[in-house]
């Protein structure tokens, strides 16, 4: 998944730290710029006509998305769901993540405040057509195009963003905001390699970039280097305490198995929050750390307070579908499922809106929410983006065996983390390699990350090796903390146990 750690607003004037205490482009014009192409690496005709309509297919999704928000009058702030998925694209948690946004020195903050994205991007083209040398304007549009790629599930922005950073910087060689702007890029296309490299020179020439700073800390961790991102959210903290560097502060512990940790922190964070998109995010955030706990109720107050600061906050949105699912309010589940994927099409929600259809018995319509997740991969790709984790994730339960499993091996070979090792575990099991699977089953669960879709994929893998109490015991452990992770493997893990007895 893109890193789950997203946030919206400005930079912000110093905050108190968390420690000491308690353990935490284009030309402007709208036009300019062209998406890569897929097609040249096709072997075929045939496959590349297959991707282009997989293209057109998340682009028609995407304009009707935008057509319901321009008749509803509501427009998107800074922030994305990831992974989603996980990752990326739907924090990397279990479904949600984004790259922190602040207003790069030199522009004008208030364009990135909060409020309509299409509208400031628009303000942003209009001011550097008048002031075409402004190289923070430029900076500062290539990060809105970031944000546009994520929170509408359109790809084809990230090639005008590059453009965009790569004019400012060579207006202005080596200033901070254009190289943290390609740190968040390079995060969003999921290079975080790249964006480790970016945020340690934008670092260099200011350390205390708050962007710079976070890309850091969500690059370390989408790298598996969970010992380095700790020290270097201890680092931002120090530097430029506030809710970019809290919020992340949380993730790292929760990462590593202190879910009071980083419940402290984040409420610690919400009691700082004045501007809507920052109690519309944390209290967000403090949703799904309550519902991956099985905490339903509890993330249903935490999502309401989010949406009560901002009504089109679509991490909230998709939360609560999660959180009424798991409560047995089906219907309503997928009323927000079906809104959120109708605003931003991404991998994590087209999935559990997919699986709420399958449960219910509606195949047809599942089978489209999974097509449509490969239809945005086949995008994605064409604009940069590494898209083998979604691909890995999805394959596996919903597509094709083999596919998974090379998307999986090819994510493996770039970074080790605990989702990644789960997802190559569970593309090993669905092509019948339990054996060689089991040992990354077990590493996705040894930095004491409480999650149960994690502990499922272990249970299951352990039964098929021949480790029936090891994986009775894993099963049950799953469906204890979170006995709603999933509509279909929450039924498969129950389903399990009874066979067992």
């Amino acid at each position: 998944m893109a890193p789950r750690t997203n946030h919206t607003g400005q930079e912000r004037q110093a905050t108190r730290p968390l420690r000491p205490g308690p353990e935490t482009e284009p030309g402007p014009a709208e036009g300019a710029g062209s998406a890569g192409s897929s097609g040249s690496t096709d072997s075929t005709r045939e496959a590349a006509a297959t991707a282009a309509r997989r293209v057109a297919a998340v682009r028609r999704f995407r304009d009707a998305g935008r057509r319901a928000r321009g008749l509803a009058g509501c427009g998107l702030l800074l922030a994305v769901a990831l992974s989603a998925g996980a990752v990326a694209v739907g924090s990397v948690r279990d479904g949600g993540g984004g790259v922190a946004v602040a207003a790069p020195a030199g522009a004008a903050p208030a364009l990135l405040a909060g409020g309509d994205l299409d509208a400031q991007v628009a303000g942003l083209q209009d001011r550097l057509r008048s002031q075409p040398r402004d190289h923070g304007s430029w900076a500062t549009l290539g990060l809105a195009y970031v944000e546009q790629a994520r929170t509408q599930g359109d790809p084809s922005r990230y090639p005008q963003a590059e453009q965009a950073l790569r004019r400012s910087l060579e207006l202005r060689p080596g200033n901070d905001a254009a190289l943290a702007g390609r740190a968040a890029l390079a995060a969003a296309r999921h290079d975080f390699t790249g964006a480790l490299a970016d945020a340690e020179r934008a670092l260099a020439q200011n350390p205390y970039s708050e962007r710079a700073l976070c890309s850091r800390i969500d690059a370390l961790v989408e790298l598996g280097r969970y010992g380095e991102a700790a020290r270097a959210a201890d680092l931002a903290d120090a530097r430029r305490p506030g809710i970019p560097v809290f919020t992340r502060y949380a993730y790292v512990r929760e990462l590593r198995g202190d879910v009071t940790g980083a419940r402290r922190v984040l409420e610690q964070a919400l009691a700082s929050a004045t501007a809507r998109g920052d109690i519309a995010y944390v209290a967000g955030q403090l949703g799904q750390l309550a519902w991956n706990q099985g905490d339903y109720r509890g993330a249903l107050g935490h999502y309401a307070r989010a949406l009560a600061a901002d009504d089109t906050y679509l991490p909230a949105l998709e939360g609560r579908a999660r959180a009424r699912a798991a409560l047995g309010d089906r219907a309503a589940a997928v009323r927000d499922l079906e809104l959120v994927v109708s605003r931003a099409p991404l991998p994590g929600s087209l999935v559990a809106l997919g699986e709420l259809y399958e449960a219910g018995g509606e195949r047809e319509k599942a089978r489209e929410q999974y097509d449509l997740v490969g239809a945005w991969a086949a995008l994605a790709r064409a604009n940069g983006v590494d898209a083998d984790l979604d691909t890995a994730l999805a394959a596996a339960d919903h597509g094709d065996a083999a596919t998974a499993l090379r998307a999986a091996r090819a994510e493996w070979a770039r970074r080790h983390t605990v989702h990644t090792a789960d997802a190559l575990a569970w593309a090993l099991h669905v092509n019948g390699r339990d054996t060689e699977a089991l040992p990354y089953a077990r590493r996705a669960t040894a930095t004491g990350y409480r999650n149960a879709s994690f502990l499922y994929h272990r249970g299951v893998i352990e039964r098929a090796t021949g480790h029936p109490a090891e994986g009775r015991a894993s099963l049950t452990a799953a469906l204890k903390l979170n006995p709603g992770f999933s509509p279909l493997g929450a039924r498969a893990a129950r389903t399990a146990l009874e066979a067992g007895r």
